[in-house]
């Protein structure tokens, strides 16, 4: 049986990926993900540190975060209503880095958003939706709608 790439779950989920050294330099990988079903990608990354970047829904689209360079806090949320979605809803939090290679899916019916912890942070994003069929299927709330952006001291 073949498996489905990215692997499409009810909750985001992490494709590790890894990295080799060696004399030459590094590679960076993950050799799990498959490209099969991407339709577009696009490379994101803001102005500042600490910048927030939210909340953006789709019904059908789903999307595969890629860190390229530094580090970005990632929250994603499975919404209950897709004008007035519950401020109590679970808020999935994930952090990646270009030095933890990863891949993180985000599966239909969440929102997600990202704060770059490094001021050098880009995100390189794979979609399962075309430009236009994306924009049928767009929901956006306040960056603050939800609240995971705070860092915990420890």
């Amino acid at each position: 049986m073949q498996t489905q790439h990215p692997p499409l779950n009810d909750e985001p989920q992490v494709i590790q990926g890894g990295l080799s050294v060696d004399d030459r330099g590094f590679v960076s990988y993950v050799n799990e993900f498959r490209f099969e079903r991407v339709k577009r990608f696009y490379l994101v990354s803001n102005h500042k540190p600490f910048f927030v970047r939210a909340w953006h829904g789709h019904r059908r689209e789903w999307k595969v975060f890629v860190p390229v360079t530094g580090s970005l806090l990632v929250g994603a949320v499975k919404l209950d209503d897709w004008e007035r979605p519950s401020k109590d809803l679970r808020v999935h939090r994930f952090v990646l880095s270009d030095a933890n290679p990863a891949a993180l899916v985000i599966p239909p019916g969440f929102a997600n958003g990202f704060m770059n912890l490094t001021p050098d942070a880009k995100l390189m994003v794979f979609s399962s939706a075309t430009l236009e069929e994306s924009r049928g299927d767009d929901f956006r709330f306040d960056a603050f709608y939800w609240d995971p952006w705070k860092i915990l001291e420890r």
